[in-house]
């Protein structure tokens, strides 16, 4: 077990320089684009640039040792920076004792963090992360998308330091307020969505060009990847042939000072009073910290052709959250575009990571002179940009809806909740409607009576081979077919012509479309007695004798006869469950289906014969036995069949 928690050691024996070379080309682009994303969304995090720089660092430098995953790239992301930004606008102001140390809050947070997620892993939790699909991860990753990009605007257009304008509102009050304060706009602009421009002319034109010469493809795709870097640099220097002599009151916002070198190392201060502020938050950060690491993992890696471990990858999380804040880290997960980036630009081992934290550190000590000339309408963007890629595309949303209608409104649910109130409402929102979705369709789960077709193996019409069948316009011999079991109601998607034979009289075979668990073992047998109930006459008319016996709920008429019960419909003799698609029972099905069996018993006065098809597993075998459905009066009754062993 020990072992299996570092699996650098599986690897690490066999690396060479083939591996190493891919690693670091992979490893140096990361870094390139990592260091001004990382600046970027630190600012979203409501912290100066430099603990992006910290965070992209530790996030790079530990991972490799517990991944499972050779193209995941830890570090700050637009989400769980936004999210951090949002939690300490709300716990700051009740925290007036770090009003100028936000950064220890985050590293609260982070250690806070960190200690959940590693314990989910540790005690292999991770599948809980699969209760979580699709539809509610694209809206809240859509619905981050637009409050993020919404937020940046004003700072891209120069108004968002107008008195009153508040850009950490609500998605839709922002952008209403952005019109409100639109006369504010300066220089900014032209700074901001010149460079916004530049990015996605620069990223058209790479993939045209890839198409247009796929041989060059592999070119092209690294020039793409250097856009950001290219646009950083193009536009600090003429920021800085502009501001140079107006340091003091620059002619567009910058950065300004960045302190060299890691400057707050430290132990995480982990205060009761910090703790009791966030506890509420805790939560919704989990969810995007775990969802958005795993899912970005389990899909590169099904890219890629090769598995992930969730519950590894949770640790990896969770460990790099601990040890980040000592070196002035905050929150950070795996990022989908450096995730992409480093995936096409060959990494061959995680080992990549080391090399892009050799990258921000270079970066850390040598860059930050340039830094202080960096635009902040650039660095929105950046944002803007990078955060475009995690908006569903129309096509997605399309398909959506081709596939599950539910699912495309709970999609939608997300989205809207999380413009007009909160990424955490959004994220909670989504996962509740999901989770209240799979429980209906649980619980709501029907059964279906079958019947059997006749069904003919097609002729093979191989030239080399012949007929093999009669190819006349008269079926096949009767001894090519076989029986089927379909639905008495085709809604499996059968052929409409064709009508299954309907099982001898008074006999039901009854198919499980589900699991049989409480949760749905009521409504599964409520569906199958009602539909016995209406295809069969009673054993007999009145079984309660006296008008006095009979229950005040029983329907019909005042005084039954014989001619109030159809005489053409059978007496209920067999009931045969199909359980090919139950893979597990619990107490309470199991005595459902006792009470169920009284039931017809007395329905029909007669011991009514159940049988059972399609048994899996040796569990439920044993419940049905325990609750005597494999014991008869009759003593030549076995549940148990012998099979020749060759003894």
């Amino acid at each position: 077990y020990a072992k299996s928690l570092f699996p650098i050691l599986s690897w690490i024996y066999r690396y060479n320089w083939t591996w190493f070379l891919g690693d670091l080309v992979a490893g140096v682009t990361v870094g390139v684009v990592v260091i001004p994303q990382g600046m970027a969304y630190a600012k979203l995090a409501q912290l100066p640039p430099e603990f992006g720089l910290y965070s992209s660092f530790v996030g790079c430098a530990l991972y490799f040792m517990f991944a499972t995953s050779k193209d995941i790239t830890i570090g700050p992301v637009a989400v769980m920076s936004t999210l951090m930004g949002n939690i300490l606008t709300d716990v700051m102001p009740h925290l007036p004792e770090y009003a100028d140390r936000a950064y220890l809050v985050a590293g609260c947070m982070s250690v806070i963090l960190g200690c959940i997620v590693t314990a989910l892993g540790l005690l292999r939790l991770g599948f809980i992360v699969d209760f979580i699909p699709l539809p509610a991860i694209a809206a809240f990753m859509t619905g981050s998308a637009l409050n993020i990009a919404m937020g940046q605007i004003p700072t891209l257009m120069g108004n968002n330091t107008a008195k009153g304008y508040n850009t950490r509102e609500a998605t839709y009050l922002v952008f209403g307020n952005f019109f409100k304060y639109i006369k504010h706009c300066n220089i900014n602009a032209a700074v901001g969505l010149t460079a916004l421009f530049l990015l996605y002319v620069i990223r058209w034109a790479c993939a045209y060009a890839g198409r247009r010469w796929p041989k060059r493809e592999k070119l092209f795709f690294f020039i793409s990847t250097l856009r950001t870097a290219f646009v950083i640099l193009l536009y600090t220097l003429i920021s800085y042939l502009v501001n140079r002599h107006h340091r003091d009151k620059p002619k567009f916002s910058i950065l300004g000072t960045i302190p060299r070198g890691f400057q707050h190392i430290q132990v995480p201060v982990v205060h009761s009073n910090i703790l009791s502020r966030v506890a509420g938050k805790i939560p919704s950060a989990i969810i995007v910290l775990v969802i958005e690491h795993i899912s970005i993992s389990k899909s590169f890696g099904r890219i890629n052709n090769y598995t992930i471990n969730p519950n590894q990858e949770l640790i990896a999380i969770g460990v790099t959250n601990i040890f980040g804040p000592f070196f002035g880290a905050y929150p950070a997960t795996g990022s989908f575009s450096r995730t992409a980036i480093k995936s096409k630009a060959g990494v061959r081992t995680p080992l990549a990571g080391v090399i892009t934290a050799i990258i921000v550190v270079i970066a850390i000590y040598a860059l930050p002179p340039v830094f202080y000339y960096v635009s902040n309408a650039l660095l929105a963007a950046v944002i803007i940009h990078a955060v475009g890629d995690l908006i569903s595309t129309p096509t997605a949303i399309k398909k959506f809806w081709k596939v599950s209608p539910f699912e495309f409104f709970i999609f939608w649910a997300g989205v809207i909740v999380s413009v007009f109130s909160s990424i955490d409402n959004g994220i909670y929102t989504s996962v509740a409607a999901s989770a209240a979705l799979l429980l209906f369709r649980i619980a709501k789960a029907q059964g279906k009576f079958v019947g059997t077709i006749r069904v003919y193996d097609r002729p093979s019409l191989s030239p080399s081979l012949g007929p093999t069948r009669p190819t006349g316009g008269s079926l096949p011999a009767s001894g090519y077919g076989r029986n089927v079991f379909v639905p008495l109601d085709l809604s499996d998607g059968t052929n409409p012509k064709a009508k299954p034979s309907l099982p001898p009289n008074g006999v039901f075979i009854y198919r499980f479309n589900e699991g049989y668990l409480y949760p749905n073992a009521v409504h599964f047998t409520e569906h199958m007695v009602a539909g016995i109930t209406k295809q069969t006459r009673p054993g007999i008319v009145n079984p309660y004798g006296t008008l006095g016996n009979r229950p005040w709920n029983d329907p019909g008429p005042r005084h039954k006869s014989e001619s109030d019960i159809d005489p053409s419909l059978p007496v209920l003799r067999a009931v045969i469950l199909d359980f090919s698609g139950v893979s597990h029972v619990d107490i309470t099905s199991i005595q459902n289906l006792v009470d169920v069996r009284r039931q017809l018993d007395r329905y029909a006065d007669d011991t009514v014969s159940w049988h059972f098809a399609g048994i899996k597993s040796v569990w439920t075998r044993r419940a049905l036995i325990a609750a005597g459905f494999g014991s008869s009066e009759s003593e030549t009754r076995t549940v148990f069949t012998v099979a020749n062993v060759g003894v």
